[in-house]
This record gives C-alpha cells, sequence and structure tokens, in this order.
C-alpha cells in the first residue's frame, strides 16, 4: 500500500536540489538560494512521497503594497507529478501556516504564467500586466487574501 504524500516544514538545504532543477535549470546552483532563506521567521515546506522530496514552497514575510504581506516563492514540484495535488496540498500547508500567524493574512507571489491556473484554483487573483524575468521567463503577481473568519475557525 503506498502512502499519501505528506507535507512537512522542512530546512532549505532539504529543497535546494528541487528548487535548482526545476526553477534554476542551467543556472548555478547557488541561484536556487534566496534573499530571507535563512531569516527567522521563513517558513519552508517540503512534499514528500516515500522519503522522496518531490515538492516544495517557500514563505518569506516581505511587503506587499507597502504592507506586511507574506511571499510565497521557489514553488516547484516534480515534473512527474505536477498535476496531481502535489502543489495543493503545498498551498493548502501555506494557508494553515499564514492563518495560524498574526504577521497578516496577505499572500503574493510571482507566480510563472503556465502556472496561472493552477494558482487561480485556489483562489489566487492576477495582479497588474505579465512581466518578464530574464532567466525564469513570463510572470504575473497574484495575491490571496485570507479572511479573518479563516483564522477563526482554525484554531
Amino acid at each position: 500500500m503506498h502512502r499519501p504524500i505528506q507535507v512537512r516544514r522542512c530546512q532549505v538545504s532539504e529543497i535546494i536540489d528541487l528548487r535548482w532543477r526545476i526553477l534554476r535549470a542551467g543556472l548555478a546552483r547557488e541561484t536556487a538560494f534566496f534573499d530571507g532563506d535563512n531569516e527567522p521567521t521563513t517558513y519552508h515546506f517540503a512534499a514528500e512521497d516515500v522519503g522522496r522530496i518531490v515538492g516544495c514552497a517557500t514563505l518569506l514575510r516581505r511587503l506587499w503594497q507597502d504592507m506586511p504581506a507574506w511571499q510565497l516563492r521557489g514553488m516547484a514540484v516534480e515534473p512527474a507529478l505536477q498535476g496531481r495535488g502535489v502543489g495543493s496540498l503545498l498551498l493548502k500547508m501555506v494557508d494553515q501556516t499564514v492563518r495560524l500567524e498574526s504577521h497578516s493574512m496577505q499572500l503574493w507571489c510571482n507566480a510563472r504564467s503556465p502556472a496561472v491556473q493552477f494558482y487561480r484554483k485556489s483562489c489566487w487573483e492576477t495582479f497588474g500586466d505579465e512581466f518578464d524575468i530574464p532567466t525564469a521567463g513570463p510572470h504575473l503577481k497574484m495575491t490571496k487574501l485570507l479572511t479573518k473568519a479563516d483564522r477563526i475557525t482554525s484554531a
């Protein structure tokens, strides 16, 4: 019997190779490290399938329109498992973490354009026009605001 994929908090060192292979392919491994990875308020998450890391996400405290917020970065899922719910499990963990923190209920990210529909399924909305990141291609800013009711019901 196959155990379901588990999502847990982890250290950045556990997910850096997955980030590098999927998000920074063809670039130096160092480019997979982000400013803020080692801040004490940063969360890193790993999706594991029988001990193998198959997905990752990072949540950092970063301003959104000059207000406290959380930035989602470094979201990646093994290509063979994309479309099978791994990313959704990671986003659920992100939402749960934000709801339990007092910092902010606002999330934002720079989503690769091909991933926009995936985020929309989890109630994220686009903000502004498409822009290009030279090392990663076209992106859109996306946001999600959790409500106070979300925080109360999850406590």
